[in-house]
């Protein structure tokens, strides 16, 4: 009789989409919050209170963000540790998949192996940001996140992540909607352009919005360069204090 087949294989592919979807709807929610400063530097300061749960508790309390960091950095490692067995593990495969891409030109193999570059520069971009969340959670507003984005030049992390990571999401959405989810019968053609368009406005979107962001957050340090270290006090409190 024919060996049964294990399923372990399925089950850990299942759990590299799921650590998958829940990094990429984390990194988008992340996004949309990191870009209240669009809105002022109000929104931001409210925002930054909120995940410190200054609403819940009556007083922020920076160690809620250290949690999350680490939530998130012990997801990224279980998701790369699980990524990693589909990578190519020498030189001698990298050169054989070079040339397979090459004789076949197959535009989604083009986006898998964009995701194997993203997601080995990832590797290193990743812990650097979420070391800082983890170790300096109060160093989060408008002014602290702006001295740290200008001042300290994290500007260039942030710009290198912005775009890795939000190529390596958006990609693997679209991957992961082709796995579980593949155009079938007449209008299969259509429907997969149609999930590829998707994935190139997504990435678009939040390359533009991420993009503003950090120009914002560039311009509040570059303004703030000279006093930098001092944290924000929201209009509020002002209007409280005179």
């Amino acid at each position: 009789m024919p060996k049964a087949l294990s399923a372990w294989p399925a089950r850990i592919d299942l759990l590299q989409s799921l650590s998958g979807l829940l990094l990429v709807l984390f990194i988008w929610a992340h996004m949309f919050f990191e870009s209240s400063i669009l809105l002022g530097e109000d929104a931001m300061y409210q925002v930054s209170r909120m995940f410190e749960g200054e609403p819940l508790f009556g007083k922020p309390y920076p160690l809620l963000v250290s949690a999350v960091g680490i939530t998130v950095f012990v997801l990224v490692a279980v998701h790369a540790i699980l990524a990693l067995r589909k990578f190519p593990s020498s030189s001698r495969q990298y050169r054989q998949l070079h040339r397979h891409m090459g004789a076949i030109r197959h535009p989604d193999t083009a986006l898998w192996y964009a995701q194997v570059i993203t997601g080995f520069c990832l590797f290193f971009l990743v812990p650097t940001h979420l070391y800082t969340v983890i170790t300096q959670p109060e160093n989060i507003g408008p002014y602290a996140s702006s001295d740290r984005v200008w001042s300290e030049r994290f500007w260039i992390v942030y710009a290198l992540l912005l775009l890795t990571v939000h190529v390596h999401a958006a990609i693997g959405v679209y991957r992961l909607a082709m796995k579980w989810y593949a155009p079938s019968g007449v209008n299969a053609t259509r429907n997969r352009a149609r999930l590829k368009l998707a994935m190139w406005c997504i990435l678009g979107f939040f390359i533009v919005l991420g993009t503003a962001s950090l120009l914002t957050y560039m311009r509040i340090g570059y303004q703030h360069a000279d006093r930098a270290g001092e944290r924000y006090v929201p209009a509020a409190l002002h209007t409280e204090d005179s």
